[in-house]
């Protein structure tokens, strides 16, 4: 097989815990020469009374995002799962997604980097995933009804994070869609059985027609870790 012909097998990994563990994370991640770590803030869903009752602590959470080769990333989410302890309470969650392409700087760095797993240059077979990733942007002020709707249809946490739209006004107007800056993205991982419901329970509270204005959309997660 000619070197042409051969890729490497790529995943985003995402990474949503506590302040405290996302830095052990990030320096785990160090160690490991995974390039391109990432770091956002968001809020854990949990109304904050509902957090003192449980022992949760802090709602504020933080996530990780970076790229790696599939084996990398198996390899890395069973790092993240031995010290970081995720399937306890409060721990976080952590999963990979599937990546179709990437800038030629950013491959060759991996590559240097990391040991890539080689395909035969094909499209993967499609996944068998048993989890989705759920994201719903909403009008800023409407994540709690997000999940009012989406725990209903069986949902059980999720993660908001703060974001500003960006684009033209005119445009956003000639589809019927708010320019209100502030947005909140609620993400939900969810399986695939409750998937649907959850998103129709989503859009029929906060859809397009509500004064939330939310979209959903959902992306398939390859391997989940922390839902025990």
């Amino acid at each position: 097989m000619s070197s042409e012909k051969r890729k490497a097998s790529l995943r985003i990994g995402v990474l949503i815990t506590s302040p405290k563990k996302a830095d052990k994370a990030a320096e785990i991640c160090r160690q490991r020469d995974i390039p391109t770590v990432y770091r956002i803030s968001g809020l854990g869903t949990a109304p904050n009374e509902m957090t003192d009752i449980l022992g949760l602590g802090s709602p504020d959470k933080a996530i990780l995002v970076t790229a790696l080769h599939k084996e990398n990333a198996e390899e890395i989410l069973k790092v993240f799962k031995k010290q970081l302890k995720l399937g306890a309470v409060d721990s976080g969650i952590a999963f990979t997604l599937p990546l179709t392409g990437a800038s030629a700087l950013l491959i060759h760095i991996m590559d240097k980097l990391q040991s890539p797993l080689i395909t035969d240059g094909k499209d993967e077979a499609p996944m068998a995933t048993t989890h989705s990733l759920i994201v719903a942007t909403v009008n800023h002020g409407f994540s709690q009804e997000v999940m009012d709707a989406a725990r209903t249809a069986g949902a059980g946490g999720g993660t908001v994070i703060h974001s500003h739209r960006v684009g033209d006004e005119q445009e956003a107007s000639r589809w019927g869609l708010s320019f209100q800056e502030e947005k909140d993205m609620v993400v939900i991982v969810a399986d695939n059985k409750s998937k649907l419901d959850i998103m129709n329970a989503i859009s029929e509270k906060c859809g397009m027609s509500s004064e939330a204005q939310g979209m959903v959309l959902s992306i398939p997660i390859d391997t989940v870790i922390g839902l025990d």
